[in-house]
């Protein structure tokens, strides 16, 4: 069998958090595409459910969508539950719904704080636990989070202390949990991204400005696609990177690199 073989997820089943559009949307086509029946989780039901049927119908895969506040911990122990129930198995998920908020640190307020973190890093837990409590008893499994690179460095010009903490928290978060279920049959990694062009932030009239200097700056001179994260994620989540547990992956086009 070679390598491309190899890679495929022909029988595995999965979910992607925050995964109506936007990166998770591109990760969930990529796993439906190499076989994977997939979950598309998202707190816009209505979106999720679009893109399940579009996923559906070009990939042949089944794929549902279920819809999840991720900072609910009963919500994220019932959609775990729909997962398995529904598509037969649970082996891998990509935890990747997330926000960001710019404001000066002195500015934002408590409630602006606790939103960010209780996204980004709570929401990471809680899908992380769920996930892994039903993987350790059925024979392990694969953890990927979307951390970021803000997570290495501290973004200009827009303000994000809250973003960059939590992103920070993930990775921490991964390798903690890393080390914990190594020896159970969970491996847990992460994914840094650097900037990335969705439809959403290309569109962006506050962003837009933001884009221009993030382009000036950057080794490429552009942002990422989100169709360049696609191969890490298929990778993570099958059977070729068994021997991969605890990392961060950074895929900015060499941003954090000065």
């Amino acid at each position: 069998m070679g390598i491309i073989e190899k890679m495929r997820l022909d029988g595995k089943k999965g979910f992607v958090t925050g995964a109506a559009r936007g990166i998770g949307k591109c990760t969930a086509t990529a796993f439906a595409e190499a076989g994977a029946d997939v979950a598309i989780v998202d707190l816009d039901y209505e979106e999720a459910k679009k893109t399940a049927a579009e996923l559906a119908e070009k990939t042949g895969r089944k794929v549902i969508a279920v819809k999840t506040d991720c900072t609910d911990k009963e919500q994220v122990d019932a959609m775990v539950k729909q997962v398995v129930e529904e598509l037969g198995g649970l082996d891998f998920c990509h935890n990747n719904a997330g926000i960001c908020i710019n404001a000066p640190a002195e500015e934002m307020t408590y409630e602006q704080w606790l939103k960010v973190i209780n996204i980004n890093l709570n929401g990471i837990f809680l899908t992380d636990i769920a996930a892994g409590k039903y993987m350790l008893e059925n024979g392990g499994g694969s953890i990927i989070n979307t951390a970021s690179m803000s997570a290495h460095i501290v973004n200009v010009p827009q303000p994000q202390c809250a973003y960059n903490a939590s992103k920070a928290g993930v990775i921490q978060l991964t390798k903690s949990l890393a080390i914990e279920w190594a020896k159970r049959g969970v491996r847990v990694n992460s994914i840094s991204p650097g900037y990335i062009g969705t439809e959403l932030t290309l569109n962006s009239p506050t962003l837009i400005p933001l884009i221009e200097k993030w382009n000036e700056m950057a080794p490429l001179g552009r942002m990422g696609k989100p169709e360049e994260l696609e191969s890490i994620c298929v990778y993570l989540a099958g059977d070729t990177s068994t021997f991969t547990t605890g990392s961060d992956f950074v895929i900015d086009g060499a941003f954090t690199c000065f």
